[in-house]
């Protein structure tokens, strides 16, 4: 279970040599927003020759390629998919036809390449009120979905309001967001927290984004991600709550009781797979980062 996206702009070298010592579980290459037009094929020769030269051990590799409704998608994915990135991002994916042309398109290039179908996941990228509204669908829409991220910025644009600190106005979306991939099975990831200066509020966003129920939130700040990481990570107390909730099970099987209390409550298959979660994510912590 990993925590924290870390987005790094494509055409920034200096970013890229060091993205994986920068704290994040997983590392966003962007090759959208963060590079203009003119720097596209620049942008796209210096994120291949980084994940080549690289590797970002440690992080799990996200390419974000253009939006399907460019130019410039296709030729992102015929550079990118040879190197077995761990997921690709696509932007703005407003239906579940969005995922499954990019599903294609990396189906057969992997075929071309001789790599394992299934092999490169999808994590779309909602920032759009369709998309939120056909979360479920998008997040449904292949088997290479393994999470989905909401982009709050790009969503209150098209929403036509102001994006604030507080988050009232995407509360609606990161709700709907959680519940539609906690139907399918799928992570999701909270929008980045814009103000780099204000570190006590990105702490408060996530630990916000954590009460609903995401899988962990993205950054465009390395500043952001120790309280990321934090807070998305259980405690010493949770882990030991774990433990205990997990002894009392087994002894209970052991002694044959049909119910089981632990510090006078009892518990039930609910506790029980929060513990399982719990300590799951304690152990991948003990074998190194996320």
């Amino acid at each position: 279970m990993k925590r924290s996206m870390l987005f790094l702009p494509g055409n920034t070298p200096n970013m890229l040599i060091n993205g994986d010592s920068l704290g994040a579980d997983c590392v966003i290459l962007d090759l959208e927003d963060a590079v203009s037009p003119s720097e596209k094929d620049a942008a796209r020769v210096l994120v291949r020759n980084s994940i080549r030269t690289l590797g970002y051990p440690g992080c799990q590799v996200i390419v974000r390629i253009n939006s399907t409704d460019t130019e410039y998608w296709q030729k992102d994915l015929e550079e990118m998919i040879p190197l077995r990135p761990d997921a690709v991002m696509p932007p703005k994916v407003s239906c579940a036809a969005d995922v499954q042309q990019v599903d294609e398109a990396i189906a057969r290039l992997e075929k071309e390449e001789n790599i394992p179908e299934g092999t490169v996941r999808i994590i779309p990228l909602i920032e759009t009120a369709l998309g939120v509204e056909n979360a479920y669908a998008i997040a449904t829409a292949s088997s290479r979905v393994s999470a989905m991220l909401l982009g709050g910025e790009d969503l209150t644009a098209d929403l036509r309001c102001k994006r604030t600190k507080g988050g009232e106005e995407i509360r609606y979306a990161r709700g709907r967001m959680v519940m539609a991939a906690r139907a399918a099975g799928v992570d999701v990831y909270d929008t980045p927290f814009t103000d780099v200066n204000d570190d006590e509020g990105a702490r408060a966003d996530a630990e916000y984004a954590k009460s609903l129920g995401f899988t962990g939130k993205a950054a465009i700040s390395p500043r952001h991600l120790p309280a990321i990481n934090e807070v998305f990570s259980p405690s010493q107390a949770d882990i030991q709550y774990a433990r205990e909730v997990m002894e009392a099970i087994r002894r209970g099987k052991e002694q044959g009781k049909g119910a089981v209390s632990l510090h006078g409550k009892m518990i039930d298959a609910p506790i029980v797979e929060r513990a399982r979660q719990t300590l799951e994510m304690a152990e991948e912590m003990a074998k190194g980062r996320g």
